[in-house]
């Protein structure tokens, strides 16, 4: 019978817990591929990281793999099952105006503040220290338990599809990488792009010149720039026109005059996984010139925007408003826009899909607009949803284990982002923020609440004896 106080037994650790997170912390593992090597595929700093955490295995007699470089695992225990385990030890850049250096752990008011501290290297830690615990009270489990560190989880998740290529799939398992209580489902993600024709077309008395907006496809572009060309005086015309505008729809902006008429939008940048919640800068930018003569292509590529994009967040004027009562409504985020005058337009969307929509259906549905204009798709990148059913025997112990520890109800969520659960047959994302806590992964002044860490411990080592028992 179970009658160990997980939480004590944390706390009699937390110490030596707190020393590993601090030696991790320090690594300054962002991706480095200009300076990569064969033995460092995504740079040393990442690489030193991995091998961190092989060496406190070895430290703590684990049986230890290094899977090609950029990922391994840490396992103990015997049995035909594994319980799975998915953490990464890579970080987004630091940026500016931290309070403390990002890669020198500071201590501040119960918070441990440095890049990675939550997002995932504190977690990582809060789940390995998790594992010695049930491996020293409880040696022999009719499971092995194995921890999975991946090294680009924050990019192209290279190292686990590398890693399932040599090794086997976990019978199930959880990545504290999100949020409690669990996250049992999670959208599809495709990154696509829409290639618009050049036509050759008849001189022109006002071009679009260019337009661009935008940088990633996961964020919703804060900023956007047409250049346009004219004559001087009518140039002048729509300079007043934009100035006009700016004022009335009480946007920032502004027009430059000089030879060409740039003009300039900004809006409010956010995670491209809720595009309603920021002010898409190519979308105000369209609107504008919309009302303008521009030439053809000029013309086609900005009436695609209005028409067919423009505020329209779940893609219902394509026809592809799926939703479902899992994971909800389709999001679609135009998050990069590229034009120039005499080439090849495109628009680069962020699509995430409800679990029981299927994508060929999505595609084959934008090609019924898309196909009459010769627009071109290219996807980019695609991950299939996840789901793991509510009665699957993980969501049963996950919750048993949660309320028992929390004494709150263990909601199932879902989430339009991605986690490594979802590179597991039988996954989900489990902590280790908790509810109501405030989210700065990829912020600055990154900060993991060290009494909730703790807890977080407390939860992982019960859930790992009660799914390894």
């Amino acid at each position: 019978m179970n009658d160990v106080n997980w939480k004590e037994e944390v706390l009699n650790r937390k110490q030596s817990l707190m020393n590993d997170l601090e030696g991790l912390l320090k690594i300054e593992s962002v991706l480095d591929e200009e300076n990569a090597t064969e033995d460092a595929p995504f740079g040393s700093e990442v690489k030193k990281a991995l091998d961190y955490m092989l060496n406190l295995g070895k430290r703590d007699g684990y049986q230890t793999k290094n899977v090609e470089q950029v990922a391994g695992h840490l396992e103990f225990g015997q049995g035909e099952e594994i319980i799975g385990i998915l953490c990464h030890v890579d970080v987004v850049p630091a940026g500016n105006d931290w309070t403390t250096p990002p890669f020198t752990p500071d201590v501040r008011e119960g918070k441990m503040y440095a890049r990675g501290a939550i997002d995932d290297k504190g977690p990582t830690i809060a789940a390995y220290w998790a594992m010695n615990i049930v491996k020293e009270l409880y040696p022999a489990l009719s499971k092995r338990v194995r921890m999975i560190v991946g090294t680009d989880e924050e990019s192209s998740w290279r190292c686990v599809d590398t890693y399932f290529i040599h090794e086997e799939m976990p019978t199930m398992g959880f990545a504290p990488d999100a949020v409690f209580p669990i996250i049992h489902a999670e959208k599809g993600i495709a990154d696509f792009e829409w290639i618009f024709p050049f036509n050759e077309e008849r001189e022109e008395t006002f071009v679009l010149y260019s337009f661009h907006s935008g940088q990633r496809l996961n964020m919703v572009p804060d900023h956007a720039i047409a250049k346009c060309q004219s004559s001087e005086d009518q140039l002048l015309d729509v300079k007043k026109a934009f100035e006009l505008f700016l004022n009335d729809k009480n946007i920032k902006g502004i027009a430059t005059l000089d030879k060409q008429l740039t003009l300039e939008i900004h809006g409010v940048s956010v995670h491209g996984s809720a595009p309603q919640e920021g002010v898409n800068a190519a979308f105000r930018l369209a609107e504008f010139l919309e009302g303008l003569s521009l030439d053809q292509n000029g013309s086609a590529y900005i009436n695609f925007i209005t028409k067919w994009l423009q505020d329209d967040f779940t893609g219902e004027r394509l026809g592809v408003s799926f939703k479902d009562n899992i994971t909800g409504s389709l999001t679609m985020n135009a998050g990069t826009f590229e034009y120039q005058a005499s080439q090849q337009g495109r628009i680069g969307i962020n699509l995430r899909y409800p679990v029981t929509c299927q994508f060929d259906h999505v595609k084959q549905t934008f090609e019924k607009v898309t196909g009459p204009m010769s627009v071109e798709m290219k996807v980019v990148d695609h991950m299939t949803p996840h789901h793991v059913p509510q009665d699957h025997e993980l969501i049963q112990k996950l919750q048993h284990v949660y309320e028992k520890q929390t004494g709150k109800e263990a909601k199932l969520l879902s989430i339009g982002g991605g986690t490594y659960a979802r590179s597991l047959n039988a996954g989900v994302a489990f902590g280790a923020l908790f509810e109501g806590k405030p989210q700065l992964a990829h912020q600055k002044d990154e900060y993991v609440d060290i009494e909730d860490l703790l807890k977080a411990a407390a939860i992982y080592a019960e859930a790992i004896y009660e799914l390894a028992k």
